[in-house]
């Protein structure tokens, strides 16, 4: 499997190009959150509905969460774009005994508080019609085995225009101690605050 790395020129580049494309297309980003940094690593948990996810993530640790980016992506889609390596992208292969590699390499990347890792249980893009989140494996694994605290951010993406030309993104957030899932279901709790999320929006008028 391929690690993250963190090039100077690309990643700084990434987070410029990535304010730059935020502002080119959209109305606004609304962040909804409960989060206050506890100094501790960060895995992200979001609803996977667009190109632009990525995008959106990298906007919200500029601005909210300012830790080292990390994110796991497929191992051919890595070799294709072999530019996110530099930018914190590190590789999986579903179906192949590297995954136990990748889920390790996870668990070492969330011991070291300076470091955010975001994954997409669904694994591929879905419609952001979905009102229930399939989690495929991997998430649960990172969870159970770290034997440190982190601090875990469950994200819900949502877009809509109103009046506007452009969408408006609304990211919804909520934290929660990965000391307080190891008798829970993540895929439970994730899929309450996502259909708590999307009601709220439901609600929302221009």
């Amino acid at each position: 499997m391929k690690k993250a790395k963190h090039n100077f020129f690309i990643y700084n580049f990434f987070q410029l190009y990535t304010k730059y494309l935020i502002r080119k297309n959209f109305h606004k980003i609304e962040i909804i959150s409960d989060f206050k940094d506890k100094g501790l690593p960060i895995l992200i948990i979001a609803n996977h509905i667009s190109w632009w996810d990525g995008f959106w993530i990298m906007y919200l640790n500029l601005n909210l969460i300012h830790k080292r980016f990390h994110f796991m992506m497929l191992e051919n889609q890595l070799k294709k774009h072999w530019y996110f390596n530099y930018s914190g992208a590190f590789s999986v292969n579903p179906g192949s005994r590297s995954v136990i590699q990748s889920i390790d390499y996870s668990i070492s990347l969330l011991q070291n508080p300076k470091n955010m890792l975001f994954m997409f249980p669904q694994g591929l893009i879905n419609s952001i019609y979905n009102d229930k989140i399939i989690f495929k494996k991997g998430i649960e694994k990172i969870i159970e085995k770290s034997n440190n605290e982190i601090q875990i951010i469950l994200l819900a993406n949502f877009i809509d225009y109103f009046s506007n030309a452009k969408p408006t993104v609304f990211m919804y957030l909520k934290t929660i101690s990965s000391y307080e899932l190891k008798n829970q279901d993540i895929r439970l709790i994730y899929n309450q605050f996502f259909v708590d999320s999307l009601q709220i929006q439901k609600n929302k008028i221009s």
